[in-house]
């Protein structure tokens, strides 16, 4: 087990253990425990690393802060102490994340370590609350909310694109025309996971499932065309989804969003989400 900056990097032998301390809060974890579910701990396969504060356990098999270190920097849990350890590894070399994001009292925390040396940052969003949903939706699902197929990518892709853009305040094609965030998009329509609503082959709603472990799905890029806002689309369609995971999936249904968003809490509050715990992210 390599060591390095007050810091394990955690390797496949430490799979039980992560999975443990993975399983104690699904909800919170549900990004990075679908990855490890998926890959496993092997960097090149995980699309990043794992690692665990170098802290004495309490008792043995107990890990005292973890972090996922990849396209996102999510630390999933740990005291000052980790999380001070786990900035001193970030800050070994170039960022390269896009993100830090995560419950929010860990990504805080790690934030005021990486602040002086990262920041600032383009956006800091906190709180966003954090729901979830282990039934079925308390209101009616829109029968016409259905999964992307892979030839409707074309029609599918400028709603992910304005969403993005809305949500995010960058455009994802900017760089390299589009073609990793299109690949990205491909990839969750092919595994299903792309949800939509079309009239007339416009995209009137649309939602996909993010992250998917054993327990948990994760609804991300609720989206309607403004034009179309106030129809209740979106409960209905985000009622689809939730359905989904719920009653097909058996899976438990989350999302988290800005506290600001006063329309989307009410909206998901009709469904039947309720709060579980706070995130927040750092945007580049």
């Amino acid at each position: 087990m390599l060591r390095l900056a007050g810091t394990r990097l955690l390797e496949d032998r430490d799979y039980s253990v992560v999975d443990a301390a993975l399983s104690a809060d699904p909800v919170n974890s549900c990004m990075v425990s679908a990855r490890v579910e998926s890959a496993g701990l092997d960097p090149l396969r995980l699309g990043g690393e794992l690692w665990a504060a170098d802290s004495r356990p309490l008792w043995p098999g107990r890990l005292q802060g973890l972090c996922f270190s990849g396209p996102n920097l999510i630390p999933v849990s740990g005291n000052a102490a980790a999380l001070r350890s786990f900035a001193e590894r970030a800050l070994r070399r170039a960022r390269t994340c896009s993100s830090v994001v995560g419950p929010a009292e860990q990504v805080l925390g790690l934030w005021e370590e990486l602040e002086g040396e990262w920041g600032p940052p383009r956006d800091l969003r906190s709180p966003q609350p954090l729901l979830a949903l282990d039934r079925a939706p308390a209101t009616a699902v829109d029968p016409r909310v259905r999964r992307v197929q892979p030839h409707e990518l074309d029609r599918y892709l400028p709603a992910a694109v304005a969403m993005f853009i809305e949500e995010v305040g960058v455009d994802p094609r900017h760089g390299d025309n589009g073609m990793n965030y299109r690949a990205r998009v491909a990839e969750l329509i092919q595994k299903g996971r792309a949800f939509a609503r079309f009239e007339h082959g416009r995209v009137v709603f649309k939602a996909e499932i993010g992250a998917l472990s054993s327990r948990v799905g994760q609804i991300q890029g609720v989206w309607v065309p403004p034009d179309r806002r106030g129809e209740g689309l979106a409960t209905a369609g985000t009622a689809g989804v939730a359905a989904v995971l719920v009653r097909e999936l058996n899976r438990i249904a989350s999302l988290y969003v800005n506290e600001y968003n006063s329309a989307a809490l009410s909206v998901y509050r009709k469904i039947g989400f309720r709060r579980v715990g706070e995130y927040a992210t750092v945007l580049f």
